[in-house]
């Protein structure tokens, strides 16, 4: 994974989906997106897969604390990228949503 440290911005994020709807576990399946501004023009997959492999990367974002954003849909759509494939324009907005979610949750860790 692509967990770089120094400026923020380069801090991935993780998708999961680990639920149906009716509560039920499953496999799990997610992906890890990076973000560096000087290197990357959009945010790119870095990571992806289900069961184990999924579980690692959860247990690799835990460990170098990279939030885990749940998003079944926006899930299914990424998982579709090749691996360090860029994210196709059509997603910067929800992807730029994520990042600011990721760059709040910094900002109020860097404050306490």
């Amino acid at each position: 994974m692509e967990e770089s440290g120094g400026h923020k911005s380069s801090q991935p994020s993780t998708f999961n989906n680990a639920f149906q709807e009716n509560s039920v576990p499953r496999l799990k399946k997610v992906v890890a997106l990076r973000y560096k501004e000087d290197q990357d023009e959009a945010p790119r997959l870095v990571a992806k897969g289900g069961g184990y492999i999924a579980e690692n990367i959860l247990q690799k974002a835990k460990e170098h604390n990279i939030p885990v954003q749940e998003d079944p849909s926006l899930l299914e759509v990424l998982s579709k990228l090749d691996l360090q494939q860029q994210i196709p324009p059509k997603l910067y907005q929800v992807v730029a949503e994520i990042l600011a979610f990721v760059y709040r949750l910094d900002k109020k860790e860097w404050n306490q």
